[in-house]
C-alpha cells in the first residue's frame, strides 16, 4: 500500500489511522522542494516493504496548523511512531535503502526499548513533548 497523503478532506481518517496499534512513519515535507518532489516515489516503495505499517506524507506548509512547531531542518525528515511514543524525528538522505533500514530497525525495539532510550537521552524526550503525531492531529481537528 502507497503512503497517504494528508490533505483537509482527510483529516479524521488519517487521525483514526493514528490512533490504532500499527507504526507510523511520516514524511514531513513542502511541496516546493525538489528533493522532496523525488523523495516521494522513495517513501512509497519503502511504504510497499511495510504494509503493516502506516504511512503518511505531510506538507509542514500546507498543515501549518498541524506541524508548524516542529523544527524541521531539512528535507525530507521522517518521523516514526509507535503509539505515544516518538521512536525516531529527523532528517534523512533520501536513499531508499537508509530509510528502509531505519523503518525496519526501529519497529524491531519493543515499547519497553524505547521508553529506556527516552529516558536516557533528552533529545528523545523532548521529541516525546514536541512531536507526538497522534496529539499535533488531535489538537488540530
Amino acid at each position: 500500500m502507497a503512503s497517504l497523503t494528508l490533505n483537509s478532506e482527510n483529516r479524521e481518517e488519517v487521525a483514526a489511522a493514528l490512533a490504532g496499534d500499527r507504526w507510523i512513519v511520516a514524511c514531513l515535507c513542502a511541496a516546493w522542494c525538489g528533493t522532496c518532489a523525488t523523495y516521494r516515489a522513495t517513501f512509497d516503495e519503502v511504504s510497499e516493504r511495510h504494509p503493516d505499517k502506516f504511512f503518511v506524507w505531510i506538507d509542514i506548509e500546507d498543515h501549518a496548523d498541524i506541524v508548524g512547531d516542529l523544527d524541521v531542518e531539512n528535507f525530507p525528515t521522517l518521523l516514526i511512531q509507535h503509539h505515544e511514543l516518538v521512536a525516531f524525528f529527523g532528517t534523512m538522505l533520501p536513499d531508499a535503502g537508509i530509510a528502509n533500514r531505519l523503518v525496519q530497525s526501529t519497529a524491531a525495539q519493543s515499547d519497553e526499548d524505547l521508553q529506556e532510550l527516552i529516558i536516557n537521552n533528552e533529545e528523545r524526550a523532548q521529541w516525546q513533548r514536541e512531536c507526538n503525531l497522534r496529539t499535533l492531529l488531535r489538537d488540530a481537528l
